[in-house]
């Protein structure tokens, strides 16, 4: 049985340098290039992986190895085995991170591969609104916020691609000392307005993890 190792970002991510590679071989670059590119790509996989263990290095590293661009998706392929899931999560543990949304609609939970997710998210036509969950410091966290479509492409401060972009707006429940009680302040950001697609994409967890903290801290 394979151990779990790879969470949805770092896979990736390491999908990302792997293409950077694939290319470079394909267009025949100058072999000193090349090894700078292998080079390059081991050296930030194995940051992302600082505990992995002398077998997981080796698994890791087989891709960067490779000498024909044709070999890339098979081995991609072969790392699948080892993903992370996104924790488990029930509709009951959805509904207690949204208390004041008693009609929540949720996604079809059954439907979800979680090898492929980094956060949950789904949105409500009849309230207009986005609902994150995501799983942090070992526990679920939600974050709720007025969706609003563009129309437009821009970059996704999540994953940072170029996307049909929506503006997501969440009310902070930080309170600085000494305000008054009708205080409130508006976080908002542009992220795909597709969010499977945005899960594809995500190779960092930063911009997310920093936003979470922004609105609920």
């Amino acid at each position: 049985m394979c151990e779990p190792l790879i969470r949805n970002h770092q896979f990736n991510f390491i999908k990302k340098q792997a293409g950077i590679l694939e290319h470079a071989l394909k267009t025949n670059a100058d072999p000193k290039v090349l090894e700078s590119v292998r080079y390059s790509s081991e050296s930030k996989i194995y940051e992302l992986f600082p505990d992995a263990t002398d077998n997981q290095k080796q698994m890791l590293e087989t891709i960067f190895k490779l000498k024909a661009a044709e070999d890339f998706q098979k081995h991609l392929k072969a790392l699948e085995p080892h993903l992370m899931e996104f924790p488990p999560i029930s509709a009951k543990q959805i509904l207690k991170l949204f208390p004041k949304n008693k009609k929540l609609k949720l996604p079809d939970l059954s439907a979800i591969d979680y090898r492929y997710v980094t956060y949950l998210s789904w949105i409500d036509i009849a309230t207009n609104k986005l609902f994150i969950v995501y799983h942090l410091n070992g526990q679920f966290v939600g974050v709720e916020g007025k969706y609003t479509p563009t129309n437009k492409k821009g970059f996704c401060f999540l994953c940072n691609r170029y996307e049909e972009l929506a503006l997501f707006t969440a009310i902070s429940k930080k309170r600085p000392a000494h305000t008054t009680p009708d205080y409130y302040k508006a976080v908002g950001n542009y992220l795909c307005m597709n969010g499977q697609e945005c899960n594809k994409n995500l190779t960092d967890v930063a911009s997310l993890e920093k936003f979470i903290d922004t609105v609920i801290g």
